[in-house]
């Protein structure tokens, strides 16, 4: 959904339909933000309280009246509209300027960037790999394609193939893990 950099960052899950940008966060991660709040905050006028010695201390840290720029989290499965993509990355993943994406989490590791696209050719690219300003349309907050699930002994959870193989007797299901 969010990068594990974002959670200390208020955020919200985004809408279908909305446009989005790629941002550079307080914490120096990329991640999806909305174009109005971006607006916002630079059209607002920081307003600084009168500076007694604490105060001094903690706007040290941070820019006074300031209001944070929520993340937008996307959850994994969705599918995007990528805009923008910058050439080196179009060479790179045999890709257009403009694609449909899927949303996708790399691993769930502790403490590394796990939010990622994967193109219709298979390719996958980390968020933190795109740039700032990239724009972002979400066409779809559901998975692309539901598969059901099944449950096996021997290997527990997992997806149930659709393609059946032909046999004399019938149609036969396959598991893929």
């Amino acid at each position: 959904m969010c990068d594990y950099s974002l959670h200390s960052i208020r955020n919200r899950l985004a809408v279908e339909g909305e446009q989005l940008v790629i941002h550079k966060f307080p914490t120096h991660s990329l991640g999806l933000a909305s174009p109005s709040d971006l607006r916002a905050r630079e059209e607002a006028t920081p307003v600084c309280p009168a500076a007694r010695w604490w105060s001094r201390v903690k706007s040290w840290f941070s820019v006074c009246g300031e209001k944070p720029i929520p993340a937008v989290c996307v959850p994994p499965g969705a599918r995007i509209l990528l805009r923008d993509i910058p050439h080196r990355v179009q060479q790179v993943l045999s890709v257009g300027v403009e694609e449909e994406v899927t949303f996708v989490q790399l691993n769930a590791l502790e403490y590394a960037y796990r939010d990622a696209v994967r193109f219709k050719n298979g390719r996958e690219i980390l968020l933190q790999k795109l740039e700032v300003g990239q724009r972002v349309d979400v066409l779809s907050l559901s998975l692309a394609e539901e598969k059901p699930w099944r449950y096996d002994r021997q290997h527990g959870m997992s997806h149930v193939n659709l393609k059946s193989s032909t046999r004399d007797e019938g149609a036969t299901w396959s598991l893929r893990r």
